[in-house]
C-alpha cells in the first residue's frame, strides 16, 4: 500500500506553494485533499481552476450541490460526501436536498431530480447519454450549456474523488460530523 503525503504549508513542494496559499486563503486552513494534491502542482492548480469555473457556471447553489454530491455518492467518495455536506450548509442549501443526495432518495423537486438523473447517466454511461435522456433533461428546463457544465463539474469531481480513493485522504476535522458511507446511507 502506498501512503500518500498530506502536505502542509511548510512541506508542500515549492511549485505548489502559491496554490496551497490560495487554498488557505479561501478556506481558512489547508483541506486534506489539497494537501494531498500539492504533491502534483498541476493537479492542485487544475482542481482549483475547475472549481472556480464550475462555481461561475449558470447553476445555482442547489444545482451545484446536486452535481457535486450525485457524483460523490456515485463514486463512493468517503471524503467528498462529508466535505460537500458541510459546503452545502455554508452555501445555505436546504438540508432536504443534502439528505436526499446522501441517502439516494428522491429530491424535493422534479427539476433537481432531472439534474441528478442526467448527471448520473453521464457518469455511468461515460458520456454516451441517449438522445431520449438528453431530451428529457432539456424538457426539464435545462439547456445545452447545462449539459456541458455537468461535464465541467464531473471533471472537477474525477480529480477529487479519484485522489481520495487512492490516497485514502482523512476527512477534515471540520467535516467529520458529516461522515458518510454507502452502507450507512442504505441502513
Amino acid at each position: 500500500m502506498t501512503n500518500f503525503t498530506v502536505h502542509t504549508e511548510d512541506s508542500a513542494p515549492e511549485a505548489s506553494k502559491e496554490f496551497v496559499a490560495k487554498s488557505i486563503a479561501a478556506n481558512g486552513r489547508l483541506p486534506g485533499l489539497h494537501g494531498v494534491m500539492a504533491e502534483a502542482p498541476g493537479l492542485l492548480e487544475g482542481y482549483q481552476k475547475l472549481h472556480e469555473l464550475f462555481l461561475d457556471s449558470s447553476f445555482d447553489k442547489d444545482e451545484l450541490t446536486v452535481v457535486w454530491q450525485a457524483i460523490n455518492v456515485e463514486n463512493d467518495c468517503h471524503y467528498c460526501v462529508p466535505a460537500h455536506t458541510g459546503i452545502a450548509k455554508m452555501m445555505k442549501v436546504d438540508d432536504d436536498i443534502t439528505e436526499a443526495l446522501r441517502n439516494e432518495t428522491p429530491l424535493p423537486n422534479a427539476r433537481l431530480e432531472a439534474l441528478r438523473t442526467f448527471t448520473l447517466q453521464l457518469v455511468r454511461d461515460r458520456g454516451y447519454v441517449s438522445d431520449d435522456n438528453v431530451q428529457a433533461f432539456l424538457d426539464a428546463g435545462y439547456t445545452q450549456r447545462n449539459i456541458l457544465e455537468v461535464i465541467l463539474g464531473y471533471s472537477q469531481k474525477i480529480m477529487s474523488n479519484y485522489t481520495n480513493h487512492l490516497a485514502k485522504t482523512p476527512v477534515d476535522k471540520v467535516f467529520e460530523k458529516f461522515a458518510w458511507s454507502r452502507d450507512d446511507a442504505a441502513a
